[in-house]
């Protein structure tokens, strides 16, 4: 590497404890501005115990903001067909139940490809993952534009099968990826960071297309309008497929964390994906995490996929704001997923957090229920913004909460479980509302939703805060501190002095 550590200063202190602390590339002068973080711990000792190093590299923000990217462009295909629901109608001829399914079709996807994924990112790592996703999310985006005449309705389903496909290589690396990049103080912001450009993606999703599909009658018109739609989609998809093969990397050199150095300390034949699954499945904490999760993510899928129905029935051709209504809802959640990164960073308080969201969420949907049918738009903008930053919002909460749950178990996996339980639980509520609209009306369909909420609630206030991942950092840190203090109590994790993990450029 170019940059090295500075250790003038520690030597002289950690000389006069009789510490052998290697310098790194002596001969090679430090660059200060770029020692942001400019503190590390020592590489290995002479006993050959694992190397307990730890640094950050700047270009963690670049593989952080590919990632935001292709998850953004797969995330816009979610919902592209949902929100002009009654124009694709139109353009196919087809009901609105099948339209709903271009949405649903994500949710049914995911559920049986998680598995063989989850085992690909376990073993293969992330890069393999990321060419993956950017790969068949682009060839979806081509088949789709290959999909524009009214009798090919089996071909646009293709294409959004692919990018369904794709987003099962999406969703559960925002806490690995976090993981294995960022440092212990700013990895939920790097997750939320992760999550927000799945967000961002949505909220063009419910704003874009209205705008570039106008309802118009011309059947041929309106596929020259959805052709240029599907044209922009898939040029970014294209860009973004190729940046990913030439800049995303599979992880640093050196690892972020201590947490970090003891997974990698762990030999590949230990490691059992059947066997990671299991212990999962008997995390009593974690599986009640992962049903409350499914609840609230899966109200928040069926929210957004009928939001053009329940604003079309009662303020009649509104298909514009119900765009931004769905806007809306992601910009607020975008902004509570950044707060609460950023909070958990702080503060670690990740039971008290996700209780609070979820308490917060379930009263957002409620008032949103009683309020949709006041015949004021303006207040459904108000509602939906304050129940999007809450429900949203709560998505790298559950992520990271249930990363430390599970520590040292792989984040792809715990992640994967999380979002498998939100696709079935998506699946069921967006059938279900949809089914009660029709005949009971949005209000009821919306009050159905409530009560799955209050359950999730109730459900996250009995989970055992048991933070793992926090206790491997602070166990970790307190030896090599013994180490240091003794150097005859040498312990598994070396004679070392540990700070927080220097930031180098690369």
């Amino acid at each position: 590497m170019d940059d090295n550590p500075d250790f003038d200063n520690k030597e002289i202190k950690e000389e006069k404890n009789g510490l052998d602390l290697r310098k790194t590339n002596p001969s090679k002068s430090v660059d200060m501005e770029e020692q942001i973080e400019c503190t590390s711990i020592s590489n290995e000792n002479q006993d050959n115990r694992p190397s307990t190093t730890t640094r950050l590299y700047k270009r963690r923000w670049v593989m952080v903001f590919l990632f935001s990217c292709y998850s953004l462009c797969n995330a816009f295909q979610w919902i592209q067909y949902g929100i002009i629901n009654n124009i694709f109608m139109k353009f196919y001829n087809v009901d609105s139940f099948t339209i709903d399914w271009m949405s649903m079709v994500y949710m049914l996807t995911y559920i049986p490809f998680i598995w063989p994924v989850s085992w690909l990112l376990d073993k293969k790592g992330l890069r393999l993952i990321a060419l993956m996703a950017t790969a068949i999310n682009c060839l979806g985006t081509w088949i789709k534009v290959a999909s524009v005449r009214s009798n090919l309705f089996w071909v646009t389903m293709l294409g959004q099968f692919a990018s369904s496909l794709s987003q099962v290589f999406i969703l559960g690396m925002p806490s690995r990826l976090a993981s294995v990049w960022f440092g212990s103080e700013e990895v939920s912001t790097a997750c939320s960071i992760g999550v927000f450009g799945n967000q961002l993606g949505i909220a063009i999703g419910f704003l874009v297309p209205p705008i570039l599909v106008p309802n118009v009658d011309n059947i041929e018109e309106l596929a020259y309008h959805i052709s240029i739609m599907f044209y922009i989609t898939a040029g970014v998809a294209t860009m973004i497929f190729i940046l990913v093969v030439f800049m995303f990397q599979e992880k640093p050199e050196i690892p972020p964390t201590l947490a970090q150095v003891q997974a990698r300390s762990i030999p590949p034949e230990d490691y059992s994906y059947m066997a990671s699954i299991l212990r999962l499945l008997r995390n009593l904490p974690f599986m009640l995490l992962v049903i409350s999760y499914g609840l609230n993510v899966g109200c928040f899928y069926a929210v957004s996929t009928l939001l053009n129905r329940m604003i079309i029935e009662h303020y009649p051709g509104e298909e514009l704001n119900a765009g931004r209504i769905g806007l809306t809802i992601v910009i607020a959640g975008m902004v509570g997923s950044l707060i609460c990164g950023i909070w958990l960073d702080k503060t670690k308080t990740y039971k008290q957090t996700t209780l609070a969201v979820y308490l917060l969420s379930f009263v957002g949907m409620v008032v949103y229920a009683f309020t949709l049918n006041l015949g004021h738009l303006w207040v459904v903008f108000v509602t939906s913004g304050a129940l999007g930053f809450f429900m949203t919002g709560y998505l790298p909460l559950g992520f990271e909460f249930a990363v430390e749950l599970t520590f040292p178990e792989c984040e792809g996996t715990s992640s994967g479980l999380l979002n498998c339980s939100a696709q079935i639980f998506g699946i069921i509520f967006t059938i279900g509302q949809g089914k009660i609209i029709e005949h009971f009306g949005t209000f009821a369909g919306n009050i159905f939703l409530c009560v799955f909420l209050l359950m999730g609630t109730i459900m996250t206030a009995f989970i055992k805060s048991d933070l793992r991942r926090q206790k491997a950092n602070h166990l970790a840190e307190t030896q090599a501190e013994s180490a240091a203090d003794s150097p005859s109590r040498v312990q598994d994790y070396g004679a070392t002095t540990p700070s927080r993990p220097q930031e180098q450029q690369s």
